[in-house]
């Protein structure tokens, strides 16, 4: 396995002194971090990763193949701010909050920080390109990349991606469909999200559709009594809801994905003990099920406010800060 001369020397904040206590905007890697050795001397066998680094910078000092799946979910150059506040009710004495609950209760709702990013780039797959060509260099002979995007500029990106991997590595488009939120009423309104699947060979990439959650029968009365009880292998349209407002899993943090779309893809291009790449891992939902399943995963973000929440979901991991970190 040939490796790339690493171009950043990394440094490594010791686990009792990870960021998951800090103000999300105050981070300060020269006063959280003390040096440590260069990502390729121990990557494939060191610990389970948070970087908080600029992902075009700290990729090239990866060794070569050294990932069996990459997802990355990037911006989707909508051209506007995403933002989250995060909510949540504690209960009051009668008729002191400020909504009333189940059997009269009172509640009051407290308002934390404000997560957002900028979703908007003047030439969006300049920046994109360079970064899918070092997935492709990143991705082990097995391996498998998922690229999470929408309408905007999933055809684009196909187009691109047949040109970086080629055209016979295309393996499906996956759409997440999901209904929730505000209805167009002027149009059909854009109920779901698209997965492109490249893989690095097309004759040897790892798939085990054995691992994969099974679904029930749209038509039951069709199929044996054996058949209905193990459920089918889903097809590449997945029916899956986002990530409930109230749910345990929610973080807060923008744009999340729900862990049950990244266990399916996980369970299938991965195994037990094979490195995961997440580089625009925002709220860490790649890593935590990862890490839940087995896996070893580096998750990258610039985002200091992503660093923040993805320490605090995933204290068993090392947090990295580059000296390039925003």
């Amino acid at each position: 396995m040939s490796q790339s001369n690493p171009s950043v020397a990394p440094l490594l904040v010791p686990p009792a002194e990870t960021l998951r206590d800090q103000d999300a905007a105050t981070i300060d890697p020269a006063a959280h971090a003390v040096a440590g050795p260069p990502v390729t001397a121990w990557a494939l066998d060191g610990p389970d990763l948070i970087v908080y680094a600029e992902n075009a910078t700290f990729l090239p000092t990866l060794p070569d193949e050294s990932f069996t799946l990459i997802y990355v979910d990037p911006p989707f150059n909508t051209g506007r701010t995403q933002k989250r506040q995060v909510m949540t009710s504690v209960r009051t004495a009668a008729g002191e909050g400020d909504r009333i609950g189940f059997q009269g209760r009172s509640y009051a709702t407290l308002r934390g920080d404000l997560h957002s990013y900028d979703d908007a780039f003047d030439d969006y797959w300049s920046f994109l390109e360079p970064r899918l060509r070092e997935a492709w260099r990143l991705l082990a002979d097995d391996g498998t990349l998922y690229v999470h995007l929408d309408y905007r500029e999933v055809h684009y990106a196909k187009v691109m991606l047949d040109a970086i991997f080629g055209r016979e590595s295309f393996l499906n488009e996956i759409i997440w469909a999901y209904d929730y939120g505000a209805r167009a009423k002027s149009r059909w309104p854009a109920k779901h999200d698209n997965i492109l699947v490249y893989v690095k060979n097309p004759k040897t990439y790892h798939f085990d559709n054995a691992e994969v959650d099974r679904e029930p029968y749209m038509a039951p009365g069709l199929v044996t009594a054996e058949k209905r009880a193990r459920g089918k292998l889903p097809t590449d349209v997945w029916w899956h809801t986002i990530v409930s407002p109230t749910g345990k899993e929610k973080t807060g943090y923008p744009t999340q994905k729900p862990e049950g779309i990244l266990r399916r893809i996980i369970n299938a291009s991965s195994r037990e003990g094979d490195w995961v790449l997440d580089f625009f891992a925002g709220s860490g939902t790649t890593g935590a099920v990862a890490g839940a399943l087995g896996r070893r995963f580096v998750c990258v973000d610039e985002n200091p406010q992503s660093i923040s929440v993805m320490s605090k979901r995933i204290p068993g991991a090392t947090v990295l800060v580059s000296p390039d970190a925003p």
